[in-house]
């Protein structure tokens, strides 16, 4: 699949870090949550532990001998997550402000630090 055009991804930006937990917003696995394993800013998408698995047909090689099926997270679109409040539990936004000279992130719903 070719990458987009140099102007079309707008600074390569993302809500999400590796390790976050998030709720699934949309599609067949809405209301599940897992930490977010894999950021993919360029590609707007992110890998969730325990979302959106699909079975992947593995030959033998050096690492495993057998071979056979393994179960995988595929990736999401970052559209359809979006971070758990740390009070709450529930989805929320959030925003970016500064606290001692550094930007943390913060939830719009609770107003709690996410970082």
């Amino acid at each position: 699949m070719p990458r987009p055009s140099a102007g079309s991804h707008h600074g390569d930006k993302l809500h999400f870090k590796k390790g976050d937990t998030v709720i699934v917003l949309s599609g067949k696995h809405k209301g599940q949550t897992g930490k977010v394993l894999l950021a993919l800013p360029r590609d707007q998408k992110v890998v969730v532990e325990g979302v959106n698995l699909v079975t992947k047909n593995v030959k033998p090689s050096p690492a495993n001998p057998q071979g056979g099926q393994e179960r995988r997270e595929l990736a999401l679109h970052a559209s359809k997550v979006a971070i758990v409040d740390p009070e709450t539990g529930k989805a929320t936004r959030i925003r970016k402000t500064i606290v001692d000279g550094k930007k943390v992130r913060v939830a719009v719903a609770s107003g709690k630090n996410i970082d």
